[in-house]
Protein backbone atom coordinates (compact mmCIF):
# COMPACT_ATOMS: atom_id res chain seq x y z
CA UNK A 1 0.00 0.00 0.00
CA UNK A 2 0.99 3.13 -0.36
CA UNK A 3 3.41 4.87 2.23
CA UNK A 4 4.46 8.55 2.37
CA UNK A 5 7.40 8.97 4.57
CA UNK A 6 7.79 12.50 5.76
CA UNK A 7 11.62 13.27 8.05
CA UNK A 8 13.07 15.61 10.75
CA UNK A 9 16.95 15.38 10.70
CA UNK A 10 16.42 12.60 13.17
CA UNK A 11 12.88 10.97 12.92
CA UNK A 12 10.70 9.70 9.82
CA UNK A 13 7.10 9.51 10.16
CA UNK A 14 4.89 6.79 8.00
CA UNK A 15 1.88 8.29 6.27
CA UNK A 16 -0.33 5.06 4.97
CA UNK A 17 -3.53 3.24 5.37
CA UNK A 18 -1.73 0.67 7.42
CA UNK A 19 -0.15 2.57 9.58
CA UNK A 20 -1.19 4.56 12.60
CA UNK A 21 -3.22 7.95 11.90
CA UNK A 22 -0.90 10.59 12.19
CA UNK A 23 -1.87 13.58 14.09
CA UNK A 24 -0.27 17.40 12.42
CA UNK A 25 -0.66 20.01 15.55
CA UNK A 26 -2.06 22.66 13.96
CA UNK A 27 -1.32 25.59 16.35
CA UNK A 28 1.62 27.15 14.81
CA UNK A 29 -0.55 29.15 13.03
CA UNK A 30 -1.05 32.76 13.47
CA UNK A 31 -4.43 33.41 11.80
CA UNK A 32 -7.17 34.56 14.49
CA UNK A 33 -4.39 34.24 17.36
CA UNK A 34 -3.44 37.70 17.43
CA UNK A 35 -1.35 37.85 20.50
CA UNK A 36 1.19 34.74 18.75
CA UNK A 37 0.78 37.22 15.43
CA UNK A 38 2.15 40.16 17.63
CA UNK A 39 4.86 38.39 18.85
CA UNK A 40 6.12 36.80 15.89
CA UNK A 41 6.05 39.77 14.31
CA UNK A 42 8.53 41.49 17.06
CA UNK A 43 10.54 38.56 16.44
CA UNK A 44 9.47 36.89 19.85
CA UNK A 45 9.00 33.38 18.77
CA UNK A 46 8.82 31.73 22.91
CA UNK A 47 4.58 30.77 21.95
CA UNK A 48 5.77 29.13 18.68
CA UNK A 49 8.54 27.05 21.07
CA UNK A 50 6.24 26.35 23.83
CA UNK A 51 3.50 25.63 21.81
CA UNK A 52 5.37 22.93 19.30
CA UNK A 53 6.74 20.92 22.90
CA UNK A 54 3.24 20.82 23.90
CA UNK A 55 1.67 19.17 21.17
CA UNK A 56 4.41 16.98 20.59
CA UNK A 57 4.25 15.86 24.47
CA UNK A 58 0.14 15.30 23.98
CA UNK A 59 0.93 13.09 21.06
CA UNK A 60 1.49 15.26 17.54
CA UNK A 61 3.61 13.34 15.19
CA UNK A 62 4.44 16.28 12.57
CA UNK A 63 3.53 19.90 13.56
CA UNK A 64 2.48 22.22 11.21
CA UNK A 65 4.02 25.41 10.68
CA UNK A 66 2.71 29.09 9.02
CA UNK A 67 3.54 32.36 9.31
CA UNK A 68 0.76 34.06 7.62
CA UNK A 69 0.36 37.57 9.24
CA UNK A 70 -0.68 40.64 7.07
CA UNK A 71 1.88 43.39 6.07
CA UNK A 72 4.90 41.36 7.40
CA UNK A 73 7.41 39.54 5.43
CA UNK A 74 6.41 36.03 5.76
CA UNK A 75 9.36 34.39 4.03
CA UNK A 76 11.77 35.60 6.69
CA UNK A 77 9.08 34.82 9.49
CA UNK A 78 8.35 31.03 8.31
CA UNK A 79 12.39 30.59 7.79
CA UNK A 80 13.02 31.67 11.51
CA UNK A 81 9.23 29.73 12.65
CA UNK A 82 10.49 26.48 11.11
CA UNK A 83 14.05 27.04 12.36
CA UNK A 84 13.54 27.64 16.21
CA UNK A 85 10.66 24.69 15.91
CA UNK A 86 13.34 22.25 14.86
CA UNK A 87 15.54 23.67 17.33
CA UNK A 88 13.02 22.19 20.19
CA UNK A 89 11.71 19.24 18.45
CA UNK A 90 12.46 16.30 16.11
CA UNK A 91 9.26 15.63 14.67
CA UNK A 92 8.60 16.51 10.99
CA UNK A 93 7.02 19.96 9.55
CA UNK A 94 4.36 20.59 7.57
CA UNK A 95 5.50 23.86 6.09
CA UNK A 96 2.31 25.99 5.45
CA UNK A 97 1.71 29.46 3.26
CA UNK A 98 -0.19 30.34 0.14
CA UNK A 99 2.59 32.01 -1.20
CA UNK A 100 4.77 30.36 -3.06
CA UNK A 101 8.34 32.50 -1.75
CA UNK A 102 7.31 31.66 1.86
CA UNK A 103 7.25 28.45 0.86
CA UNK A 104 10.75 28.30 -0.94
CA UNK A 105 12.21 29.98 1.94
CA UNK A 106 10.79 27.24 4.38
CA UNK A 107 12.11 24.53 2.16
CA UNK A 108 15.78 26.17 2.40
CA UNK A 109 16.23 26.00 5.64
CA UNK A 110 14.32 22.81 6.62
CA UNK A 111 16.64 20.03 8.07
CA UNK A 112 15.02 16.38 6.71
CA UNK A 113 11.63 16.20 4.12
CA UNK A 114 9.29 18.11 4.60
CA UNK A 115 5.21 18.04 3.69
CA UNK A 116 4.85 21.33 1.40
CA UNK A 117 1.10 22.75 2.53
CA UNK A 118 0.04 23.32 -0.14
CA UNK A 119 -1.16 22.83 -4.13
CA UNK A 120 -4.70 23.26 -5.56
CA UNK A 121 -5.94 22.65 -9.32
CA UNK A 122 -5.27 25.82 -10.27
CA UNK A 123 -2.76 26.10 -13.18
CA UNK A 124 -0.67 29.01 -11.83
CA UNK A 125 -0.24 27.36 -8.34
CA UNK A 126 0.57 23.91 -9.84
CA UNK A 127 3.00 25.59 -12.40
CA UNK A 128 4.53 27.45 -9.23
CA UNK A 129 4.37 24.81 -6.52
CA UNK A 130 5.38 21.59 -7.85
CA UNK A 131 8.75 22.68 -9.54
CA UNK A 132 9.69 23.19 -5.80
CA UNK A 133 8.21 20.22 -4.33
CA UNK A 134 10.17 18.46 -7.07
CA UNK A 135 13.55 20.31 -6.48
CA UNK A 136 13.54 20.21 -2.64
CA UNK A 137 12.55 16.03 -2.77
CA UNK A 138 9.34 17.06 -0.35
CA UNK A 139 6.11 16.02 -0.40
CA UNK A 140 2.53 17.83 -1.02
CA UNK A 141 -0.98 18.28 0.20
CA UNK A 142 -2.87 18.45 -3.10
CA UNK A 143 -5.97 20.73 -2.24
CA UNK A 144 -9.31 19.38 -4.06
CA UNK A 145 -10.30 23.17 -5.71
CA UNK A 146 -9.31 24.91 -8.82
CA UNK A 147 -10.24 28.30 -10.32
CA UNK A 148 -14.11 27.29 -10.21
CA UNK A 149 -13.80 27.19 -6.55
CA UNK A 150 -15.01 24.54 -4.08
CA UNK A 151 -17.41 22.14 -5.47
CA UNK A 152 -20.15 20.42 -3.33
CA UNK A 153 -19.70 16.98 -5.56
CA UNK A 154 -17.79 15.16 -4.43
CA UNK A 155 -17.35 13.79 -7.65
CA UNK A 156 -16.00 16.74 -8.94
CA UNK A 157 -13.59 17.60 -6.41
CA UNK A 158 -12.26 13.87 -7.01
CA UNK A 159 -11.60 15.05 -10.40
CA UNK A 160 -9.47 17.59 -9.16
CA UNK A 161 -7.25 16.04 -7.38
CA UNK A 162 -6.59 12.78 -9.57
CA UNK A 163 -5.31 16.04 -12.04
CA UNK A 164 -3.32 17.20 -9.62
CA UNK A 165 -1.42 13.76 -9.10
CA UNK A 166 -1.44 13.53 -13.32
CA UNK A 167 0.39 17.07 -13.08
CA UNK A 168 2.38 15.92 -10.03
CA UNK A 169 3.97 12.98 -11.90
CA UNK A 170 4.90 15.10 -15.01
CA UNK A 171 6.99 16.48 -12.13
CA UNK A 172 8.60 13.57 -11.29
CA UNK A 173 6.57 13.32 -7.94
CA UNK A 174 5.15 10.07 -7.31
CA UNK A 175 1.50 9.57 -6.00
CA UNK A 176 3.09 7.96 -2.61
CA UNK A 177 4.49 12.20 -2.17
CA UNK A 178 1.04 13.61 -2.42
CA UNK A 179 -1.14 14.09 0.16
CA UNK A 180 -4.72 14.69 -0.86
CA UNK A 181 -6.74 17.36 0.86
CA UNK A 182 -10.54 16.13 0.11
CA UNK A 183 -11.90 19.57 1.71
CA UNK A 184 -14.18 19.42 4.84
CA UNK A 185 -16.85 22.02 5.22
CA UNK A 186 -19.12 22.93 7.87
CA UNK A 187 -21.47 20.41 8.52
CA UNK A 188 -23.86 22.93 10.44
CA UNK A 189 -24.03 24.89 6.94
CA UNK A 190 -23.82 21.66 4.66
CA UNK A 191 -25.84 18.78 5.82
CA UNK A 192 -24.05 16.39 3.72
CA UNK A 193 -20.60 17.58 4.28
CA UNK A 194 -20.13 14.18 6.61
CA UNK A 195 -21.08 11.65 3.96
CA UNK A 196 -19.16 13.71 1.41
CA UNK A 197 -16.43 13.32 2.78
CA UNK A 198 -16.24 9.83 2.97
CA UNK A 199 -17.14 9.22 -0.23
CA UNK A 200 -14.17 11.23 -1.19
CA UNK A 201 -11.78 9.58 0.76
CA UNK A 202 -12.78 5.89 -0.21
CA UNK A 203 -12.49 6.79 -3.64
CA UNK A 204 -9.24 8.21 -3.20
CA UNK A 205 -7.87 5.39 -1.59
CA UNK A 206 -9.16 2.87 -3.99
CA UNK A 207 -8.52 4.40 -6.81
CA UNK A 208 -5.68 7.09 -6.79
CA UNK A 209 -4.10 4.51 -4.33
CA UNK A 210 -3.04 8.36 -2.30
CA UNK A 211 -2.62 8.89 1.17
CA UNK A 212 -5.34 11.89 2.97
CA UNK A 213 -5.40 14.66 5.13
CA UNK A 214 -7.90 17.63 5.93
CA UNK A 215 -8.25 20.45 8.52
CA UNK A 216 -9.98 17.98 10.93
CA UNK A 217 -11.69 21.35 12.64
CA UNK A 218 -13.50 22.86 9.83
CA UNK A 219 -16.32 20.04 9.91
CA UNK A 220 -17.88 21.05 13.65
CA UNK A 221 -17.32 25.04 12.80
CA UNK A 222 -19.99 27.26 14.01
CA UNK A 223 -21.46 24.19 16.61
CA UNK A 224 -21.42 23.65 20.52
CA UNK A 225 -19.11 21.07 21.97
CA UNK A 226 -17.00 21.03 18.79
CA UNK A 227 -14.24 19.02 20.06
CA UNK A 228 -17.60 16.09 20.27
CA UNK A 229 -18.03 16.43 16.34
CA UNK A 230 -14.61 16.45 15.52
CA UNK A 231 -13.72 13.21 17.36
CA UNK A 232 -16.92 11.49 15.67
CA UNK A 233 -15.78 12.77 12.31
CA UNK A 234 -12.24 11.35 12.81
CA UNK A 235 -13.17 8.06 13.74
CA UNK A 236 -15.76 7.79 11.06
CA UNK A 237 -13.22 8.98 8.42
CA UNK A 238 -10.09 6.93 9.61
CA UNK A 239 -12.55 3.74 9.10
CA UNK A 240 -13.09 5.18 5.70
CA UNK A 241 -9.37 5.50 4.27
CA UNK A 242 -8.43 8.95 5.80
CA UNK A 243 -4.83 8.41 7.29
CA UNK A 244 -3.78 12.05 9.16
CA UNK A 245 -5.38 15.18 9.89
CA UNK A 246 -4.18 18.53 10.78
CA UNK A 247 -5.64 19.30 13.95
CA UNK A 248 -4.86 20.04 17.69
CA UNK A 249 -3.89 17.26 19.68
CA UNK A 250 -4.74 19.17 23.05
CA UNK A 251 -8.04 17.80 22.80
CA UNK A 252 -8.35 14.96 24.44
CA UNK A 253 -11.48 13.44 23.07
CA UNK A 254 -10.03 13.80 19.96
CA UNK A 255 -6.86 11.94 20.98
CA UNK A 256 -9.67 9.58 22.41
CA UNK A 257 -10.92 8.97 19.01
CA UNK A 258 -7.55 8.47 16.69
CA UNK A 259 -6.09 6.47 19.46
CA UNK A 260 -9.53 3.78 19.83
CA UNK A 261 -9.40 4.37 15.76
CA UNK A 262 -6.40 3.17 15.46
CA UNK A 263 -7.29 0.08 17.43
CA UNK A 264 -9.72 -0.89 15.75
CA UNK A 265 -8.24 -0.74 12.08
CA UNK A 266 -5.67 -2.74 13.55
CA UNK A 267 -3.37 -0.50 13.50
CA UNK A 268 -2.10 -0.51 17.15
CA UNK A 269 -0.92 -4.08 17.79
CA UNK A 270 -1.68 -5.85 20.97
CA UNK A 271 -3.31 -2.21 21.72
CA UNK A 272 -0.01 -1.27 22.57
CA UNK A 273 -0.07 2.67 22.28
CA UNK A 274 -3.80 3.04 23.78
CA UNK A 275 -2.85 0.77 26.82
CA UNK A 276 0.74 2.50 26.75
CA UNK A 277 -1.39 6.12 27.00
CA UNK A 278 -4.07 4.76 29.52
CA UNK A 279 -2.22 2.55 31.57
CA UNK A 280 0.43 5.84 32.96
CA UNK A 281 -2.75 7.99 32.79
CA UNK A 282 -4.68 5.60 35.16
CA UNK A 283 -1.66 4.84 37.30
CA UNK A 284 -0.91 8.44 37.41
CA UNK A 285 -4.44 9.23 38.68
CA UNK A 286 -4.44 6.36 41.13
CA UNK A 287 -1.16 7.90 42.49
CA UNK A 288 -2.33 11.08 42.86
CA UNK A 289 -5.65 9.72 44.59
CA UNK A 290 -3.26 7.79 47.43
CA UNK A 291 -1.32 11.09 47.47
CA UNK A 292 -4.53 12.78 48.73
CA UNK A 293 -5.86 10.13 51.17
CA UNK A 294 -2.18 10.32 52.32
CA UNK A 295 -2.40 14.31 53.27
CA UNK A 296 -6.17 13.63 54.64
CA UNK A 297 -5.08 11.08 57.20
CA UNK A 298 -1.88 13.37 58.70
CA UNK A 299 -4.07 16.56 58.68
CA UNK A 300 -6.04 14.59 61.18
Amino acid sequence: MTITKISSSTKEVKIGFDEPFVIIGERINPTGRKLLAEEMKADDFSRVESDAIAQVQAGAHMLDVNAGIPLADEPALLAKAIKVVQSVTDVPLAIDSSIVAALEAGLAVYQGKPLVNSVTGEEERLESVLPLVAKYDAAVVAISNDETGISEDPDVRFEVAKKIVERAADHGISHENVVVDPLVMPIGAINSAGKQIMHLVSRLKDELKVNTTCGASNVSFGLPNRNGINAAFLTMAIASGMTSAITSPLHEEVMQAVLGANVMMGNDPDCTNWISRFRVEAENGSNENRSRRSKRRRRR
